[in-house]
């Protein structure tokens, strides 16, 4: 996840702008991000789970599309290198 994968929500629920925010879901736009819901519609869900399971990756959905194993496998490792370095500076910083 990067920050441009933010950048919309940041924008639409930033505390400065509470009283104009504005749903981008609907049954017309099933591809918009952001919805609401009452406390008594997620209750009548899964207890208070508050899984987004509307967005879907749609780069995802065709499997012809998806990257070779080994340009995912290749990735991966490089995500995992990353976190590894990033918690070795914590580390190092927590002495």
């Amino acid at each position: 996840m990067k920050f441009e994968d933010l950048r919309d929500f940041i924008t639409c629920f930033n505390p400065e702008n509470r009283r104009q925010r504005r749903e981008t879901w609907s049954e017309d736009n099933t591809d918009g991000r952001f919805r609401r819901f009452t406390c008594a519609q997620i209750k009548e869900r899964d207890k208070t789970s508050l899984d987004i399971f509307w967005i879907k990756d749609k780069s995802l959905a065709d499997l012809d599309s998806l990257p070779d194993p080994d340009v995912l496998a290749g990735e991966i490792i490089d995500n995992l290198e990353t976190a590894m370095e990033s918690f070795r500076e914590i580390m190092a910083e927590l002495g």
